[in-house]
Parts: structure tokens; sequence; C-alpha cells
């Protein structure tokens, strides 16, 4: 009973750890760890919304340029590249004197597609900034907003930038914003095109001179009626104290009769 009872607590025994082995190698293998990933970038912040009627009215003696933006609807499209498209926009903006200097009639001829197109030309459909328009007039002629027949010349002479059209070549004057996605460059003449233009626009006439000063004689006396002046107050001054004189002599005659 001994020896089986032995024999019992040993097959016991055995199979016990054969179902610990077998436990063990089939149990399934431990969920790999979840990867520890970097935290994502924060987005890129978009672009700067750039109010272009806003910028124009206050930024300098722009007022006319934008009144011709908004009678062509031109201001709705630049805005709309200056803030829904990757490119941006780079926009040529001449002062309230550059249009003063040509004659009414330029504009005034025009058709409203010319007119249109006209206002189109003083921009490019991309950001520049100054550093780029070495590189630029590389690429000469540019085209602009208006198409690819409307183009122009840039010139970077040492810094100093031009835009030249037909009948025009402005000067870049100053950077008014140079941000992407908007640039504006104030410039001292209106870009006009020989696609609108056949013939060099007149100028306007030239102001009338400022009025001549005063004469002398409008202002001070001359030698000669300082001393007619001198003259008549003597004689009258001399008059005066003969009157006075005889007015004492009568005086003393006739209180004289009455004693």
């Amino acid at each position: 009973m001994g020896f089986k009872g032995s024999i019992l607590t040993v097959a016991m025994l055995v199979i016990v750890l054969s179902s610990s082995a077998f436990a063990q190698k089939h149990k399934s293998p431990p969920a790999p760890a979840a990867p520890i990933l970097p935290p994502a970038p924060a987005p890129a912040p978009g672009p700067h919304h750039v109010d272009l009627a806003d910028l124009l009215s206050v930024a300098g003696p722009f007022n006319t340029f934008l009144d011709y933006l908004q009678k062509t609807n031109v201001l709705e499209t630049f805005q709309n590249q200056a803030n829904n498209t990757k490119e941006g926009i780079t926009i040529f903006v001449p002062k309230n004197s550059a249009f003063a200097a040509l004659k009414e009639t330029t504009f005034a001829n025009l058709t409203k597609d010319q007119l249109k197109s006209l206002i189109l030309y003083h921009a490019l459909p991309k950001f520049y900034s100054l550093a780029e328009f070495n590189k630029l007039s590389s690429q000469n002629p540019v085209p602009t907003f208006a198409g690819s027949q409307y183009t122009i010349n840039v010139t970077d002479n040492m810094g100093t930038i031009h835009v030249k059209s037909m009948w025009s070549n402005p000067k870049l004057s100053s950077s008014v914003l140079s941000t992407y996605p908007v640039a504006v460059y104030e410039v001292d003449k209106v870009l006009l095109p020989m696609q609108i233009f056949k013939s060099e626009p007149p100028l306007a006439p030239a102001p009338a001179p400022a009025p001549a000063d005063a004469k002398a004689s409008d202002v001070a006396p001359s030698p000669m009626s300082a001393k007619s002046t001198s003259a008549k107050a003597k004689g009258e001054s001399k008059n005066s104290s003969h009157q006075v004189g005889v007015g004492i002599l009568n005086y003393l005659v006739f209180d004289k009769d009455d004693a």
C-alpha cells in the first residue's frame, strides 16, 4: 500500500507539472505596449487677414486709386487673392499726385473694361518682398494681374526699383506693407500700358504760378512820397502856427481897445 501510494503521489505530481508546463506554453503573449508618440505640433497660423480698403485709406494719399479699385470691383479681386491664395499679391499704388499729373480726360475716355484692366495692371498675382525684386528683374517682361499680355519691366539698380510700362517708368517710393501674403508699394507715377493707350497720354496743364509779391509802392511809401508827405506836414504845421500867432495878436489888440 505504501509503495502504491507513493506511485500515485508521483503520478499526480507529474500530471500537475505537465499541466502547468502546458499552460505556460500556450499562454497568450502579453499585448505590446502602446508606442509613445511625440506631441503633434501646433498648426501653423493662417495668413493674417488684410483689409486693403482700410489699409489704403489710412496709409497715405491713395484715395484716387482706392476710388478706382472700388468703382471697378477690382478691390474684391485683390482682396480674394490676398487672403484666399498661397501665392499672395503685390500691388503698386500710385499717389494722388500721380493721377493729378495726367489730363482729366486720360481716364474719362476709357471704357469700363479698359479702366478695369488699367487697375489690374497695377498688381502682380504673387507676393514679392523688396529683396526679391533683383531676381524678378531677370525674368522680364513680368506679367501682371491684367493678363499675360499686360507686362512690366522691373529694374533694381542698387536698391532703386522701377516698374516700367510703355508710357511711364514709376519708381517705388516706399513700402506701405511687405508681410506675406500682401505687399503694397507706393509708386510716383501711374502705370500706362500700350494695350490701352496707343500714344502717350497728355499731362495736365501746369498749375498757375503763385501771385507775384505786392509792389513796393503798395507796401511802403517811396522816398519821393515820403518827402512830399513830410513837406506837407511841415506846411500844415507852419500854417497852424501862423494862425495861432494871428489869433493871439488880435486878442491883444482888441483887448487894448476895450481898455
